[in-house]
């Protein structure tokens, strides 16, 4: 789910990052390198210099390399994020998330660890498959970005991050929409219930819910409890009028106007 104003906001943080960048830089990419000894001051900058030109593979085992040679230096802890940095703009999100987390593991305090967070988050985000697939990834992103909302909750990655979030749970209740419709097709109605159910009460404020109380109304009356889908329709007439998904599940209710005084009346009835 990469969008071009992810990646301008990704990018924008390119100078921050080349002069305050702090933390330990990762190992792994650097074995691709022959090892020559360089002054840090030389390897540093031709890593952020392979980073401008594109070459971002190159330039993240550079900034590595900054760490093995140097591990002790400032340049080194710069190097750090640059790395996870230079990894995300290839696409190696695997890369990318181990070296802002060992980052972050190194140095939690650290000014920079809000930048890690998120760029953790997009990561993950920017790995969300439709929901036809399995949604690891996506709670994941959604763990992730939601960490950084309650550690800087009033950073800049935040207010990006709130945005994201939302997306992300909209996502989230569509799966349990596709999961739900797919067991009505087969007529299990308990198990679409559920799901249907999930999104009302986990995700009320995404754009699925006026659909799942329709399709509650539908699996409560095919289940035989039509007091229970007369509830469902009437939240979805006060929260969603005029919607196409309350004039159908209006529709159903009267068609089965029947079943619903049936119920009252077995309701009402004294037992013998």
């Amino acid at each position: 789910m990469r969008t071009p104003t992810t990646r301008a906001l990704a990018l924008a943080l390119l100078p921050v990052l080349a002069l305050s960048m702090a933390g330990c830089a990762k190992k792994g990419g650097s074995k691709d390198l022959p090892y020559v000894a360089r002054d840090v001051g030389t390897l540093y900058s031709t890593a952020k210099q392979k980073l401008d030109q594109h070459q971002y593979k190159l330039a993240a085992a550079l900034f590595d390399e900054v760490e093995r040679q140097h591990p002790y230096s400032v340049w080194a802890r710069r190097a750090q994020l640059m790395g996870a940095f230079s990894y995300y703009l290839n696409r190696d999100y695997t890369e990318s998330i181990s070296s802002a987390q060992r980052f972050l593991a190194v140095h939690p305090g650290n000014r920079d660890a809000p930048y890690a967070y998120y760029l953790i988050g997009l990561c993950y985000y920017e790995q969300i498959q439709d929901v036809t697939r399995d949604q690891k990834i996506t709670q994941q992103a959604l763990d992730s970005l939601g960490e950084l909302t309650r550690r800087y909750p009033n950073t800049k990655y935040a207010a990006d991050a709130r945005l994201k979030i939302d997306l992300v749970r909209d996502h989230l209740a569509g799966k349990e929409m596709e999961i739900g419709r797919f067991y009505e097709t087969r007529g299990q109605w308990l198990s679409a219930t559920l799901r249907f159910r999930t999104v009302v009460d986990q995700y009320q404020t995404t754009t699925h819910v006026p659909e799942a109380l329709m399709r509650l109304t539908e699996s409560y009356l095919a289940l035989g409890v039509p007091e229970e889908a007369e509830k469902a329709a009437a939240v979805l007439g006060a929260n969603y009028p005029g919607t196409d998904w309350y004039n159908h599940a209006y529709k159903l209710m009267q068609a089965n106007q029947g079943k619903l005084k049936q119920a009252e009346t077995a309701t009402a009835k004294p037992a013998s």
